[in-house]
């Protein structure tokens, strides 16, 4: 099995695509170990020390490094652990991850959706580009809450990539959006 390794603007996160689906649709963000009891994946590659996060995409795997961790020795141990798991054809999710509820106002569910579908058209497939997914958390009194995953969530810029472009992006075609926060867990 080939699989294919790309940088992602978060130094201390590496992208790895095996060339096939890893989730299909969706996402699941483990940001420690004790998350990931639903993913047999993400518990082997936490079993590798130096592994901080780990990031399931539709058709990648983000893991995050410790800082004293260092890619030269880390990258061929995780790429071992993808490749060993996808030859055995092991799951990849066992069960199903509780989701968030979302804090919304009823009478606001028209903007709601207008904002999910620009999030879904506009930025999350630039988002995925580099290694992570945005999960949209809430709209209240023209506040949107969004939460970074898998190699945006600890990005230098993922502050700025919230504030310049995904709020502009929304305030431009949703008048009703005042401003964009970064919800953390």
């Amino acid at each position: 099995m080939f699989i294919e390794t790309e940088s992602t603007p978060n130094p201390a996160t590496l992208k790895f695509l095996p060339g096939r689906a890893v989730l299909g649709a969706g996402s699941a963000d483990f940001p420690n170990v004790q998350g990931a009891v639903d993913s047999p994946l993400a518990q082997s590659l936490f079993a590798v020390a130096g592994v901080s996060r780990v990031f399931l995409g539709g058709d990648f795997v983000t893991v995050t490094k410790d800082d004293d961790a260092d890619w030269a020795s880390l990258k061929p141990q995780l790429l071992g652990v993808i490749a060993d798991h996808f030859a055995a054809n092991l799951p990849v999710m066992v069960g199903a991850a509780a989701a968030m509820a979302e804090d919304v106002a009823p009478e606001d569910l028209e903007i709601v959706n207008q904002i999910k579908e620009l999030l879904d058209q506009r930025v999350r497939p630039a988002v995925a580009g580099d290694g992570g997914d945005i999960v949209f958390h809430g709209f209240r009194n023209g506040v949107v809450k969004l939460h970074m995953q898998g190699a945006c969530a600890g990005c230098p810029s993922s502050r700025a990539t919230l504030k310049h472009g995904i709020e502009n992006l929304l305030r431009h075609y949703v008048p009703e959006v005042k401003s964009v926060e970064q919800v953390e867990f």
